[in-house]
């Protein structure tokens, strides 16, 4: 059985001054020489192409592209697809995010059943499930999150299920709803560093995504808990330290840390290109202070490798 991923790069607003997030100096060039350890084939195989083409005849949305993931080549060849749910259109317009804002369609109430149908026919073992953020919906869009999950348990209850959500404002109500759905993780991207907070993720904020994280952990301890956060934004060591004491804290047990990769001039600069040396030694910093499973390099994304992350962990537990 193949993997489907199915996820989000959670999104918030307006872009600052050329140089902030950075050290102080000008923005770089557009466009910027990315290292060679950032050079990605271009996708175009026979499972990409079919992959694609079944999303277009269901009417369904992925984040690979939405969201200009590097690693839309190596994940669909492989079988590995990400689905965005709740349309393409994000309320928030975080300035390091490719994703479209603006005022999102109506709901596709038939949209859960056609994910699991899909998830159904290619026979998938791990599925992430992800979505724009929905600030326009009274619960964030929670009821479709838990509805998508109970559609694929009902098709293929052996598929493990990660959802990567939005903060819903805070809303434990809507957490809740999503909680009892019982995915195998629930995941919410704190995206960036606590200075860098309000520049990167304008529409968010720091502690009430923390707070999304310790609430999911208290209403279920046996769904794992997991976050992510994107370097080369202008943080520095203390900074990233800082975020993974406050994610432990939070019950974070998967972390993922990835560069940050400017879609276009309009959005943040890079402050910096981050080497593999400097991933490696995050990782086992990591693995150090507790986390359960560290996913750190370059090219990571939250769904990158999920399916591995939740086998590695049900064997360390021994869960078949």
């Amino acid at each position: 059985m193949r993997q489907l991923t199915v996820i989000q790069t959670d999104t918030d607003s307006p872009a600052p001054a050329p140089g902030a997030g950075g050290c102080g100096g000008p923005a770089p060039s557009w466009p910027e020489r990315k290292p060679s350890w950032l050079k990605v084939r271009a996708p175009g195989g026979d499972t990409y192409r079919s992959l694609k083409q079944m999303m277009r005849s269901m009417g369904l949305n992925s984040v690979c592209e939405e969201a200009h993931c590097p690693n839309i080549g190596e994940c669909w060849d492989s079988g590995t697809a990400t689905f965005l749910i709740m349309g393409d259109m994000c309320t928030r317009n975080c300035p390091y995010c490719a994703i479209a804002h603006g005022r999102p369609e109506e709901l596709d109430e038939d949209e859960p059943r056609r994910v699991a149908e899909m998830i159904e026919q290619l026979a998938l073992r791990h599925v992430v499930i992800t979505s724009v953020d929905r600030d326009d919906l009274p619960d964030g869009g929670a009821r479709i999150f838990a509805w998508t999950i109970e559609e694929i348990r009902a098709r293929l209850p052996e598929c493990s299920v990660e959802v990567l959500t939005p903060d819903f404002r805070g809303d434990v109500e809507a957490i809740a709803r999503v909680i009892e759905a019982r995915p195998d993780i629930f995941n919410h991207n704190m995206e960036t560093v606590a200075r860098l907070h309000k520049t990167a993720r304008p529409g968010g904020r720091y502690r009430r995504s923390l707070d999304v994280l310790s609430t999911a952990r208290g209403l279920d301890p046996d769904v794992l808990i997991k976050t992510g956060i994107m370097l080369g934004l202008g943080e520095n060591s203390d900074d990233v330290r800082g975020f993974m004491r406050d994610a432990l804290e939070a019950g974070v047990q998967i972390l993922t840390l990835g560069q940050y990769l400017r879609p276009t001039e309009k959005h943040l600069p890079i402050d910096r290109y981050v080497g593999p040396e400097e991933f490696a030694e995050w990782k086992t910093l990591g693995e150090e202070l507790g986390f359960l499973h560290v996913e750190s390099g370059p090219l990571v994304r939250s769904s990158y490798h999920a399916r591995e992350q939740v086998e590695e962990l049900r064997a360390r537990a021994g869960i078949a």
